[in-house]
């Protein structure tokens, strides 16, 4: 089939996108707008806030970018989406996603995270869509043994938020192995962030965010006065943690690339995305500092427990397999993110 007409019929194929107001979720809708797909976004607003919805639309004019507000638990509300969309795939992201929470709240973890993709994968059974991409996460791997680490890593999460997504993980596969007809692919990925660089959409945590990152932005645009700092004193370059840090663009092209992975090859895979390099906290924040043009205020304080001192990828699979690799550097994420931060200092209009 010539190229141009592969992608003429893939236009018009609908995915739903759970969770598609979240970070990762709009960013990935906007890519997948870029690829020639139709994102049909599901978001119950727990965690996202509407606005978002008219800055997507905004970044995929041509897309037709529909929204519904729903629960993925909710049966019968997906199941008349999924018909009356025409859904071709899910690109699946809706979950609860703080590891400090689930370890308070375990019980809403699994009944969000893993009731929520069981029901929707029975009612996706249920009107024979049999596609999915999978948010998954590297804190499924545990503390390292190796570095870096690959998909054969020893599998040993921590958090309750990590076993949920192990537990889906292995839900997904046992549906693969009872039905031939049904393939998804796992992606479990490392750090992201960044934002788009059009600087209309980016991360917006709801109260004090979780991850380095958003803190950082949120200390260099004023909104907090110092960056907590865990740990100076880890076996690294310069005592701080290392991670692998992806650019949410890089992340949400990895979707795609999994995506059109399942229409082509029809089977299921799971993969590792990440830069494949480790970047200290100070590195980070030396980088976000050039970017902002401004000193980031720091506040050092012991290791937390739980926290490794390196955690990075090795993404050769999804290279050879996806044909996808990370191309934004660290100087480019910082960018995009000071970008988002400066001109949405508040994040999204409620």
């Amino acid at each position: 089939m010539p190229a141009e007409v592969q992608a003429a019929k893939r236009k018009i194929r609908n995915v739903l996108v759970t969770g598609g107001l979240g970070y990762i979720g709009s960013h990935a809708a906007v890519a997948l707008a870029g690829a020639g797909y139709r994102p049909v976004i599901v978001d119950n607003l727990a965690n996202a806030k509407a606005s978002v919805l008219e800055r997507i639309r905004e970044l995929a004019p041509a897309a037709d970018v529909a929204f519904h507000r729903a629960d993925v638990r909710e049966h019968a509300a997906i199941a008349r989406i999924l018909r009356a969309e025409s859904i071709h795939a899910v690109l699946h992201f809706a979950g609860l996603k703080a590891v400090g929470e689930s370890v308070e709240q375990p019980l809403a973890y699994y009944d969000n995270n893993v009731g929520g993709t069981v029901a929707l994968l029975t009612t996706m059974a249920g009107v024979g869509v049999r596609a999915m991409v999978f948010s998954s996460s590297a804190t499924v791997y545990g503390e390292p043994e190796r570095l870096p680490l690959t998909e054969e890593h020893a599998l040993r999460p921590v958090s309750p938020y990590a076993k949920c997504k192990l537990v889906i993980e292995h839900i997904l596969a046992d549906e693969a192995a009872a039905d031939a007809s049904f393939r998804y692919a796992a992606l479990r990925y490392f750090n992201p962030i960044g934002a788009h660089p059009s600087g209309r959409i980016g991360e917006d945590p709801r109260g004090t965010p979780n991850n380095l990152f958003p803190y950082v932005a949120q200390v260099a645009v004023g909104r907090r006065p110092s960056l907590r700092v865990w740990g100076r004193d880890y076996a690294t370059r310069d005592g701080t943690g290392v991670r692998d840090y992806i650019h949410v663009m890089d992340l949400a092209d990895g979707h795609v690339a999994a995506l059109e992975f399942l229409e082509r090859e029809g089977r299921s895979l799971t993969v590792n995305l990440g830069s494949g390099r480790g970047h200290s906290v100070l590195e980070v924040v030396r980088a976000f500092e050039r970017a902002a043009g401004k000193p980031i205020a720091l506040d050092f304080h012991p290791r937390r427990v739980g926290d490794v001192a390196q955690s990075y990828a090795d993404a050769s699979r999804a290279a050879e397999v996806l044909g996808w690799h990370a191309k934004r550097s660290l100087e480019e994420m910082c960018a995009d993110a000071w970008r988002w931060q400066s001109r949405n200092p508040e994040g999204y209009p409620d």
